[in-house]
């Protein structure tokens, strides 16, 4: 894309933009445009990643907003949005229909008039004559420039953005709502010039995987003293998976956000350590699988009445040398034996037997290990029937082999087999 304001020109120095001094970009909102979205035809994906990127770079995103394809209330959004943070992303509304109002919402926001840039006309143009297709007049808008913005050049469509400088140092990134056109713009042309203006602050961050508890119980022991900290901040969060424990920290008085988290992660682990069994991208997979590495083991699966779920949740692991789901006539044969027999007939060194049923409103779970640190069985009950409970009971077998390779004397490690 050809355009009269080079794209490839430094933030702050491209013509046309009465620039203001780079401001920190600490802070963000991100206002996702389109009535798609608002009445639930559209999920909104791009809101996520953007705020995924922006956070991992140290950004705190204050506030996530979807709109209506309503000129009054985008423009209000913009608004509040450039007097609350330092940069505000806006995703939608930049095709050429009249319900597409970004730019102009954008433009009433900072009292700018939009005009077409000859440049982008031309490109705009151009791509309709490669493509074979006729260019009506309402397509003009997408080659509309105010005076503060830059085009960002947009490589899989015809909707250039918008970077916009206020005279404040905020900054405005207008990119299109296809996922396929907003994230190469992103990841291509934004990042790289936020990045070399100064995006973000150093900021620590480490999540903790918990198993055995739930979030509100996890909640009441952390206390509301650390969970409404600002600095560090401590969230927790219910995954398919997990219940997550979120600790972050930026520098302060001093201090480093490494300092800052290390004293939050103490509190953490005093109060619900027990429960850990694995840190930020862990899964059940990776974790159990550092175990059996460092033994030099491997395991057998059989389980009955999940549906499946242990064998969906750790079948592709490497150390799995057999899953099974068993039938009905396995129902009588005690779940120690199940795990000793998966043991012995697959040559395993860990034999693991799971199995559900659905006596009342919630699933009944039995869980039994057979391996060289002789035989573990549990019985525990996993919230809800039906799918539910046969998922939370793949996911309890999975604990209960965690904490036994965990746990299991150093002396046991390397092949008993």
């Amino acid at each position: 894309m050809r355009t009269s304001t080079d794209p490839n020109t430094e933030p702050g120095t491209h013509s046309g933009t009465d620039s203001g001094p780079l401001r920190p970009l600490r802070t963000a909102t991100i206002l996702a445009v389109g009535s798609e979205l608002t009445v639930g035809e559209t999920r909104d994906t791009n809101s996520g990643d953007l705020a995924r990127s922006l956070s991992s770079r140290g950004v705190d995103v204050q506030r996530i907003v979807a709109l209506p394809d309503r000129l009054a209330a985008v423009v209000q959004a913009l608004s509040d949005a450039l007097a609350a943070v330092d940069l505000v992303v806006t995703t939608g509304g930049l095709g050429p229909t009249p319900d597409d109002l970004t730019r102009e919402a954008i433009a009433a926001a900072v009292a700018q008039v939009p005009a077409v840039d000859p440049d982008l006309e031309t490109w705009l143009r151009h791509l309709f004559e490669r493509r074979g297709l006729p260019f009506f007049g309402t397509n003009v808008k997408q080659a509309w420039l105010i005076p503060s913005a830059a085009p960002i050049p947009n490589d899989r469509g015809t909707a250039p953005g918008w970077y916009v400088e206020r005279p404040d140092g905020r900054l405005i990134v207008a990119l299109p709502g296809p996922p396929g056109e907003m994230r190469p713009m992103w990841e291509g042309w934004v990042l790289p010039r936020l990045t070399a203006r100064g995006v973000g602050q150093e900021r620590v961050t480490r999540t903790y995987r918990l198993a055995g508890i739930g979030e509100s119980a996890v909640a009441a022991l952390l206390g509301e003293e650390l969970l409404r900290a600002e600095n560090p901040t401590v969230a927790t969060y219910a995954r398919s998976d997990a219940v997550d424990i979120r600790i972050s920290a930026h520098a302060e008085r001093g201090r480093s956000p490494q300092e800052l988290v290390d004293g939050a992660v103490d509190a953490v682990m005093a109060t619900v350590g027990d429960h850990v069994w694995g840190r930020d991208d862990d899964t059940w997979p990776t974790v159990i699988g550092v175990h059996m590495a460092t033994r030099g083991w491997t395991a057998a699966l059989v389980e009955e009445g999940t549906g499946g779920s242990t064998i969906r949740l750790l079948g592709d692991a490497a150390w799995l040398a057999s899953s099974r789901l068993l039938g009905p006539g396995d129902a009588e044969a005690p779940i120690a034996v199940l795990a000793e027999q998966a043991r012995q007939v697959s040559g395993a060194h860990v034999g693991l037997a799971v199995r559900a049923t659905r006596p009342g409103d919630d699933t009944q779970v039995e869980i039994a290990i057979s391996g060289p640190w002789g035989a573990r069985e549990t019985r525990q009950t996993a919230f809800l029937g039906g799918s539910e409970g046969r998922r939370r009971a793949g996911l309890a077998a999975a604990a209960f082999l965690e904490r036994y390779m965990r746990e299991a004397p150093p002396e046991l490690g390397g092949p008993s087999r």
